[in-house]
């Protein structure tokens, strides 16, 4: 079978149970989740969100990029949001590397210089507090606008809150 004959076949068992027609676009708990791109969580399972309360925005890191504030603008202003959860996790691929390194490892791979930020960090806690200070302190975000951080335990599945 292909992938593309695979991923057919498993839409087509989704579509047998599917039941989120009536969800709307805004999502019901007004929150936005900003998180890791890990295949190893999801944001909903993580926190006891369903399908349709939160907008999830994941990239490398869980961090807060251009392309991030982005979305959670778009989500504040266009559709309802009226805060964002920041989550990083343990043994993250970016925990503990350089830019330098991250690039190099995209030239072995491809070929091509990279001159990306990869947004790598050291310490995690640390990483939290700097992404939400940085979507606190951004403009197209209202003061009332909450924006509260936490951490992940791959191998525990425990949340803790970091205080900001």
């Amino acid at each position: 079978m292909t992938l593309i004959e695979e991923l057919l076949a498993a839409n087509e068992a989704y579509r047998a149970d599917f039941n989120a027609s009536d969800l709307q676009v805004r999502p019901v708990r007004h929150l936005a989740v900003l998180t890791c791109m890990d295949s190893r969580y999801t944001a909903q399972g993580v926190m006891g969100f369903a399908l349709g309360d939160v907008h999830v925005i994941r990239n490398a890191g869980g961090r807060v990029t251009d392309d991030a504030i982005r979305s959670l603008a778009l989500s504040a202003a266009l559709l309802g949001t009226r805060g964002c959860i920041v989550v990083h996790h343990s043994n993250c691929g970016l925990y503990g590397k350089t830019n330098e390194e991250l690039r190099q490892a995209v030239l072995e791979y491809s070929g091509a210089r990279s001159d990306i930020d990869f947004a790598p960090f050291g310490n995690l806690e640390e990483s939290v507090r700097e992404d939400v200070l940085r979507l606190r302190a951004r403009l197209e975000f209202p003061s009332d606008y909450e924006v509260v951080g936490f951490t992940y335990d791959v191998e525990t599945g425990r949340l803790a809150h970091i205080d900001v």
